[in-house]
């Protein structure tokens, strides 16, 4: 946001993420608009507001796919469920405890600039970047799957003389309605109605509660143990539930207590973390291994109660879309100075970025695949062993054989072996479900 620091520049990337504010906050962001280097200040939000911020960036989609995630891993996977929320609980302390070691840290680039130079910071802005994308990418192909699941008699659109399928016609119109919404100047509105996801995740699962107890589901199904084949798509999933440390800086940043960062932590992965496990067992007890990448695809659509979950889940993609690739227009943005303040030029930029998401959705159109191959390549790097190797350098742990540095290598030796199996895991379900 252009924020001159002592520790490297200008940091043109801020992880945009809509955060519920108390009234005097706006002076931190007045802050960081202007070139002001004290280091020294300190947000106002309060450790309730922050909570509330933590769990709208950690609950979100992923929690559609948390049901398939088991069913691909039996319920032998329920403690991978748990061993990722462990490890980037603890990421997360490391990204804390990173910031407390240099004051003028202030986003997530600006730590892989302080443990890394100038290849630090591309390398965690370009995971950052390509992970909103693909996740914005994932937007579209959510709401072309629950279209088509809602209204299944749409067999084909003609645009143009065109025939296309269903499904793609109606990820072309979400595409369409979403499009001026990347043009707003403002997106204020649109943090405000995005914020709702942690109510919008509760919606959901109380209305899957309610079709198994009394719209005649059930909890019939016993499942499997393990599927030592699904493991690798099960692990990737529940990575991607927990991709939202780039928003940490922001957080910590925007607390007046921030010593008390640590808690917010432990509240918001204790409680989403609660979350994605109760999603996961209703659905698996509900529908077993006939479940599709999101359980809203398999709830009986002439229900009330699966209606409410279905349009709860279209609404905040198209409100959250924008928020997404914001940061992505940015930088596209900040590559072209004499441009960047044309509105013309910031339209023909969000065109750009909408229309490329509009293409790689209609060319890969598997939601769950997809997120599989974020959650295992991008999700498990930016969140979990980009954390890791920044605090060793930055801290100097790295030069200290101790019970702390075993317990660091051995969460990114965990990273490693899910970026190579589950990456190689969903690259083969993408290329399997292309051959079909």
């Amino acid at each position: 946001m252009g924020i001159e620091h002592k520790n490297g520049g200008s940091s043109s990337l801020d992880f945009n993420v809509p955060l519920l504010l108390d009234q005097n906050q706006s002076k931190l962001k007045d802050l960081e608009a202007s070139d002001n280097d004290d280091v020294n200040f300190i947000g106002t939000t309060s450790f309730s507001k922050t909570c509330f911020n933590g769990l709208n960036a950690l609950t979100g989609i992923g929690i559609l796919s948390t049901p398939y995630a088991l069913a691909s891993g039996g319920w032998i996977s329920l403690i991978l469920l748990f061993t990722i929320a462990t490890a980037t609980f603890y990421s997360g302390l490391l990204i804390q405890r990173c910031m407390d070691w240099d004051p003028n840290i202030k986003t997530y680039p600006d730590i892989g600039y302080q443990a890394f130079g100038r290849k630090g910071k591309v390398i965690v802005s370009v995971l950052m970047h390509m992970e909103l994308y693909l996740v914005a990418t994932g937007f579209l192909i959510l709401e072309g799957d629950n279209l088509q699941n809602l209204l299944p008699n749409v067999e084909c659109f003609e645009f143009g003389g065109l025939t296309i399928g269903g499904k793609q016609g109606f990820i072309i119109i979400v595409a369409l309605i979403i499009l001026p919404t990347v043009w707003l100047d403002n997106l204020s509105l649109l943090s405000y109605i995005s914020a709702t996801g942690v109510l919008a995740s509760l919606f959901i699962i109380g209305s899957v509660l309610w079709i198994g107890v009394f719209d005649g589901i059930g909890f019939q199904q016993r499942g499997e143990f393990i599927n030592w084949d699904g493991i690798p798509t099960a692990v990737s999933l529940f990575a991607f539930c927990y991709c939202a440390h780039p928003v940490f800086p922001t957080l910590y940043s925007s607390m007046h207590k921030r010593h008390q960062f640590s808690n917010v932590l432990i509240v918001c992965f204790v409680l989403g973390t609660l979350c994605y496990a109760s999603m996961a067992i209703l659905g698996y007890l509900m529908f077993g291994s006939e479940l599709q990448s999101q359980i809203t695809l398999n709830l009986p659509t002439n229900k009330l109660s699966s209606r409410i979950a279905i349009y709860t889940t279209l609404v905040n993609p198209i409100s959250k879309y924008a928020l997404m690739v914001t940061p992505i227009i940015n930088a596209i943005k900040a590559w072209f100075p004499y441009h960047s303040n044309k509105r013309l030029f910031r339209h023909m930029v969000g065109t750009s970025v909408v229309m490329s998401t509009l293409l790689v959705a209609l060319a890969v159109p598997f939601f769950g695949s997809l997120m599989s191959l974020v959650g295992a390549f991008l999700s498990i790097n930016a969140s979990v062993i980009l954390p890791c190797l920044c605090y060793l350098k930055i801290s100097g742990s790295y030069q200290k054989f101790n019970g702390e540095m075993v317990g660091i290598g051995l969460v990114i030796v965990m990273g490693i072996f899910v970026v190579i199996f589950g990456t190689y895991a969903s690259l083969v379900d993408i290329i399997h479900m292309f051959k079909f």
